[in-house]
């Protein structure tokens, strides 16, 4: 309720200012900055992500988690062995 009462108020407050065309307001740089920024933090946050999967599943491949360790694939233990 609050923000239609806050619409209204602003749509017929705006209703009788003009709009003058010459001056356009552009994002600028700050704005560029910013979104840089806002690129930055989630690649970092990706990186830090996958990592943390990495080092999960490898602690899950160790049995840290009650698991059964993983079998590394070089020891099969299924193949026939040479007499």
């Amino acid at each position: 309720m609050h923000a239609a009462v806050a619409t209204v108020v602003s749509v017929l407050a705006a209703k009788d200012k003009p709009v003058d065309q010459d001056t356009n307001i552009v994002a600028g740089w700050t704005a560029f900055w910013i979104f840089v920024a806002l690129i930055a933090a989630v690649a970092v946050i990706g990186w830090a992500l996958t990592r943390s999967l990495r080092t999960a599943q490898r602690a899950k491949d160790a049995g840290v988690y009650g698991d059964e360790p993983a079998a590394d694939p070089d020891t099969d233990s299924d193949s026939p062995k040479d007499s």
